[in-house]
């Protein structure tokens, strides 16, 4: 008999899609070891070739030092990308596990290569080079920096010291994702009585008894029960909105601000030590906190700046956010409720909703089934197509997928008919096994491969939406359609990058503090007319959205904007000040910090049960520490560059479609191939401001 051949591994395919299915917890534990060994060695190779020719004094070439450390680079992120993407979407205890007993390895590699001295030497040689375009200059200085705040200039103890804390820190940063997933996951109260569903709308009772089905209650039905309550975002918003059992908000609600806070699996020992960390490391590279080491790679030049920014904010929407608490209060006194006087956290999604229906006449649940989810799609690919004259085709089956709920899908330009890029759409919530909240992220990023053929991008867009419930199609509220806007905006800059640097292609080095101005601008075209009435049409009949809802949709745009800019001064506040002023000699806790600063940053104060701290993934998880700040920041270059359509007349086509193109040649095209300054001056013709953000929130008066 011939020899049996070993089937290739999956995991170690390093180009085109992955096979996901094939991918295994086993296989991670199993051939990850050998691709870092493999690649160590290669590391070597290319220390000792670029050794060679520095001491020879040879003169350096892009070529022999960013073609392959490139490649080192792809090699890694396509295999460790793969699986931490499936540890986020279909995290289970084995893949979780495999994650975990890798991540060192991971890490130490890319500590490894981030403190090379003999890459940092080449990289300096080649930055001397006259013959490198501005993207190349650009790429190198972002590449040098990185290496510097990766501890490539300490020695010895100091740098072994460096390492460990790196290495503990992902440790942290990964429990901490985790368990706030399993606190989410691990709370649930089923309702019996129908007392206890007073108030919600057929599409929650629905979901509420499709969840109980799906843990064990097979007669489960919307009319009768029993129904089951969660916290994951579908279920735990919505319940706050329109439940009439005050006393079942207020067990939600608490519920939801205390995850991860108990005395067994809670993340309030992680968040002090991870914040003690990155002051260490940030001291051990000469900075005075963690703030400057992430403002180093950011637009934002100080500190000082960036709290200028908030505290301007925080001036405009404080006394509005008084104004719509009293006008809840008025609202609930006036239909006699015993609340009036002392509203609750737990109230406001409540009684705003009730304002929002008296004020407007606007009732968001009723607005669901004119958004299903398959007409929100078309609506946004023709507005793409529209302003960016790119064609977007769905091509299911075509690809491997993670999950059957995951869409695939392709996009050629409109005019050439050229490929250009493709995407994934994980559109639903599945709170036993995905991490929650919307996210973009890489599968493949724009390049040459080495026999010449473009490596076309394809992106990963991930939202928690609510699922579909029977036969009846994802029905969206507004704000997820807004959330799905927003990812797009990120995966169109991803995929309409013209960068073929891989180092500076899509949202590639571009600074994070920019990288929010494709999302936030999208999320603007929910409330244009044209692109709005041409989606929103009911998911039974076909019949469109009548004029007079969407007037009140564009009349309500502002309804509690001063309580949502708060929110967010209050978060991107207390991220700034617990990573440039909070220290564990400083005798108060982070969440001590925290409560001082929701003095001047709310207007209800935290309950004692709040333990926002643990469920601040954002900074605690992902890579925003001492960044959440750059929603607000960008938010002044998307409005800004919306305003640029509106000064031309959103209903001038020929103008919108120019504007959408030169939009698509510079925001979307260059990507990190230039500072986003000059990004933003080439499509608006001058430097950003802020009138346009404070027109669109409403803040004028305050402002």
């Amino acid at each position: 008999m011939p020899p049996t051949l070993e089937a290739p591994v999956a995991l170690l395919a390093g180009e085109g899609l992955p096979d996901y299915a094939a991918i295994t917890p086993e296989q991670v534990t199993a051939h990850m070891p050998g691709l870092l060994a493999e690649l160590d060695q290669q590391l070597n190779h290319l220390e000792a070739s670029l050794t060679a020719a520095l001491e020879a004094g040879d003169p350096l070439s892009w070529p022999q030092v960013m073609g392959p450390l490139q490649r080192l680079g792809e090699r890694l992120r396509w295999s460790w990308g793969v699986v931490s993407h499936l540890n986020g979407v279909c995290n289970g205890p084995e893949l979780r596990t495999a994650h975990a007993g890798q991540q060192a390895a991971v890490v130490a590699f890319g500590s490894r290569v981030g403190q090379s001295r003999v890459l940092y030497r080449a990289l300096e040689s080649l930055q001397a080079s006259d013959s490198l375009d501005g993207t190349q200059q650009r790429i190198l200085a972002a590449e040098r920096r990185d290496m510097e705040l990766r501890g490539v200039g300490l020695d010895g103890d100091a740098q072994a010291a460096f390492n460990a804390t790196t290495q503990e820190l992902a440790d942290l940063t990964t429990r901490f994702g985790n368990q706030l997933l399993d606190a989410t996951n691990s709370w649930s109260l089923l309702l019996t009585e129908a007392a206890e569903v007073e108030g919600l709308p057929e599409s929650l009772r629905g979901q509420l008894a499709q969840a109980a089905r799906q843990a064990g209650h097979p007669e489960a039905s919307a009319a009768t029960g029993p129904w089951l309550l969660g916290l994951d975002m579908p279920r735990y918003a919505p319940f706050l909105k329109y439940s009439q059992r005050r006393d079942l908000r207020e067990r939600l609600y608490k519920a939801h601000v205390s995850r991860a806070s108990g005395e067994e699996g809670g993340n309030g020992p992680l968040i002090e030590r991870i914040l003690t960390l990155r002051r260490e490391q940030a001291q051990r590279l000469g900075y005075a906190h963690w703030a400057d080491v992430s403002l180093a790679a950011k637009m934002a030049g100080s500190v000082e700046e960036v709290e200028q920014l908030l505290e301007d904010l925080r001036a405009a929407a404080h006394p509005v956010a008084v104004q719509e608490l009293a006008e809840l209060r008025a609202c609930a006194a006036q239909a006699g409720a015993p609340e009036a006087e002392q509203l609750r956290a737990w109230d406001v999604s409540f009684w705003a909703e009730v304002r929002r229906q008296e004020a407007f006449a606007l009732d968001s649940e009723a607005l669901r089934p004119w958004f299903p989810l398959p007409r929100v799609l078309d609506g946004l690919f023709g507005l793409c197509n529209r302003l960016f004259g790119i064609r977007i085709s769905a091509a299911d089956g075509t690809a491997p997928v993670w999950h059957p709920d995951v869409r695939y899908f392709r996009v050629d330009d409109a005019g050439s008919g050229e490929p250009i890029a493709a995407f994934y759409l994980d559109p639903y919530s599945r709170p036993g096994s995905k991490r929650g909240g919307a996210w973009m992220d890489e599968c493949l990023v724009r390049s040459v491969a080495d026999d010449g053929q473009p490596v076309l991008p394809v992106a990963y867009l991930i939202c928690n939406q609510s699922p579909p419930v029977g036969d009846i199609p994802s029905l969206m509220t507004f704000e997820e359609v807004e959330t799905l806007f927003h990812e797009f905006g990120h995966g169109l800059q991803h995929m309409l990058t013209t960068v073929e640097r891989p180092q500076a292609a899509g949202i590639n080095n571009v600074e994070w503090d920019a990288v929010e101005l494709p999302s936030q601008f999208m999320e603007n075209w929910c409330y244009d007319r044209a692109t709005l009435l041409g989606m929103a049409r009911h998911w039974q009949s076909g019949e469109p959205l009548a004029e007079a809802e969407f007037a009140k949709l564009q009349a309500a745009r502002t309804f509690m904007t001063g309580a949502a800019t708060l929110r967010q001064v209050h978060l991107a506040l207390t991220d700034l000040r617990l990573h440039s002023q909070w220290s564990p000699e400083g005798g108060r806790s982070p969440e001590a910090l925290r409560r001082e600063l929701a003095a001047t940053t709310t207007v209800i104060a935290p309950i004692p049960e709040d333990a926002l701290l643990c469920s601040f993934g954002h900074i605690f998880a992902g890579g925003y520490a001492a960044g959440y700040y750059s929603y607000k920041w960008a938010e002044v270059l998307s409005a800004d560059a919306f305003s640029a359509f509106e000064d031309v007349g959103l209903d001038n086509e020929d103008a919108i479609q120019a504007t959408g193109r030169r939009f698509r040649a510079t925001v979307l095209g260059l990507g990190g191939s230039r500072h986003p300054a000059e990004v933003f001056e080439a499509f608006r013709g001058r430097q950003p401001s802020p009138e346009a953000l404070i027109r669109h929130s409403g803040l004028v008066p305050a402002a």
